[in-house]
């Protein structure tokens, strides 16, 4: 009996230390092919809030602050930089063309179900959703100054401003 055994127990043990040997040999072949990434070149940070986005027509943020009627209420995609940021919780944001552009837009986030980082201030911007024109009550203008928001006010108080609902953002610093 012995004889019988000493055998079989040193063909288990073999086959388990081949199999080891095969699993650490592919590991190692695994590792080799894995494309090696650049430490000089880290990959910007992306921030994604809502929806991902789509294939929507890209416009000019310029061209709607000239024209903002021509824009309203197609779904598109815009880009710029976020001028300012509600302080608050980062439930809106300004977009402009580009850094200390006179003009911006003030976007929303649909459904309010999503906010931007309220240090998000200088980072460039791409948005899709919907362009609208409408006037705020001079309460709905004055809470919006208290979070930070620039405003351009009729001489009732109230404001009339482009505004923008995104269904999503990616931001970039």
């Amino acid at each position: 009996m012995k004889k019988k055994t000493f055998p079989l127990a040193f063909i288990i043990c073999f086959a388990a230390s081949g199999v080891n040997v095969s699993v650490a040999q592919k590991k190692s072949t695994e590792a080799s092919v894995q494309p090696k990434q650049s430490v000089n070149k880290p990959a910007p940070e992306v921030i994604k809030r809502g929806a991902p986005l789509g294939d929507s027509a890209s416009v000019e943020l310029a061209d709607v602050l000239k024209e903002p009627q021509k824009f309203a209420d197609k779904m598109v995609r815009v880009e710029g930089v976020i001028e300012r940021v509600c302080t608050n919780k980062g439930c809106w944001m300004e977009l402009a063309p580009q850094a200390g552009a006179a003009e911006s837009v003030r976007v929303t986030f649909k459904d309010y179900g999503f906010f931007v980082p309220t240090t998000s201030q200088g980072m460039k911007a791409q948005a899709e959703g919907q362009f609208a024109v409408k006037v705020l009550s001079k309460e709905k203008a004055d809470h919006y100054e208290g979070e930070g928001a620039r405003l351009k006010r009729n001489q009732d108080g109230t404001a009339t401003e482009i505004s923008f609902l995104a269904s999503g953002v990616e931001l970039r610093k």
